[in-house]
């Protein structure tokens, strides 16, 4: 439930409220408001409304009905705006983030985040953990590619993400990347996402192959209810019969989930096309549909990539699409740096 406090109310009524709600089995989440103090009641029991209505300071309490309460627009009408190395991700920003699909050695990240900081990229990503549907796949270098993926992006000065696909992980991860990628497959590893709502540390969500969007959102409760309200939504593409492209694009992520959370909506369009020559007109296409962000893959040599050469753009093509961009995001309300 949501219990609005009335305006100037002094801050001991709300620590009042906030005792008497976790005294009755609830966590409380509090959202200081330019005019009003509100607070979050999550849990599973059961509370009288009347007898937190009938607490000094209390202006209503409204029951929100939705399965995913700290996710929604009920509790937060205002978006959630994510801001790491300068780079914000939600409300009137767009955010970018490119890099290769995986860290292969230091010298491939050094000359893709050369590339790459030209076109003013400030967020690198690269996994060292990778999940390959064939055992045989190359896996990823683990710890030490997040040792040279940190080093390269020092290097030029901008921030980190890679994907983190178990809880033994979260330690180095932690230790090395800025925001930390939870991948399709482990969307509903709720052990994993329980343990990432202890840091602080922003989390990204990817979609799964064939979750829903209130199934996506149910996993971003998860972080948000152990505390790091830090989450971001990405829209990767879900399976379909369709067999032309790697996944189908479900560009409708982005009004539906907008319109029912505060979370920032992310895309995907490199895993979510699977195709080099579609990832540029379903950048266009998200940016214009209103995405809080993108997240690209970049090769500086594609053609010899150890995973996903085909989806990754050169970075000439990047730098293209960046002006591209550029151009589109003001028209529907957009800042981009």
């Amino acid at each position: 439930m949501l219990i609005t406090m009335r305006p100037g109310v002094p801050k001991e009524n709300v620590e009042k409220v906030i005792e008497f709600v976790e005294s009755r089995g609830f966590a409380a989440h509090t959202i200081v408001g330019e005019i009003n103090t509100v607070i979050g009641a999550v849990g599973e029991k059961t509370i009288d409304p009347r007898d937190i209505e009938l607490l000094e300071g209390v202006a209503e309490v409204i029951r929100i009905t939705s399965s995913y309460k700290l996710a929604s627009r009920t509790f937060q009408p205002e978006d959630t705006v994510i801001e790491v190395n300068g780079v914000k991700f939600g409300g009137d920003h767009l955010g970018l983030i490119a890099g290769p699909c995986t860290v292969e050695s230091f010298e491939q990240l050094d000359k893709t985040a050369a590339a790459l900081v030209k076109s003013n990229v400030k967020i690198l990503r690269a996994g060292a953990f990778k999940p390959r549907t064939s055992p045989y796949a190359f896996q990823g270098l683990g710890e030490e590619g997040l040792q040279m993926l940190r080093e390269a992006a020092d290097k030029y000065s901008m921030a980190v993400t890679s994907e983190v696909m178990e809880i033994s992980q979260i330690e180095a991860c932690e230790k090395y990347v800025d925001i930390l990628q939870v991948g399709a497959r482990n969307m509903q590893n709720f052990n994993l996402l329980r343990e990432l709502s202890k840091i602080r540390k922003p989390v990204m969500i990817k979609r799964g192959l064939a979750a829903t969007f209130e199934e996506l959102l149910m996993s971003a409760e998860y972080v948000l209810s152990g505390g790091n309200k830090q989450v971001l939504l990405c829209e990767r593409g879900i399976r379909t019969f369709e067999r032309v492209t790697r996944n189908t694009l479900d560009l409708c992520a982005i009004p539906v989930l907008k319109k029912v959370s505060h979370l920032p909506v992310l895309i995907d369009p490199s895993h979510g096309t699977g195709l080099r020559d579609k990832v540029a007109p379903m950048s266009r296409a998200a940016v214009a549909a209103g995405c809080d962000g993108l997240i690209i893959e970049v090769h500086h040599e594609p053609d010899k990539a150890l995973c996903d050469g085909a989806q990754s753009l050169y970075p000439s093509q990047y730098d293209t699409l960046y002006n591209e961009i550029k151009q589109i995001a003001p028209i529907v309300g957009k800042t981009i740096l």
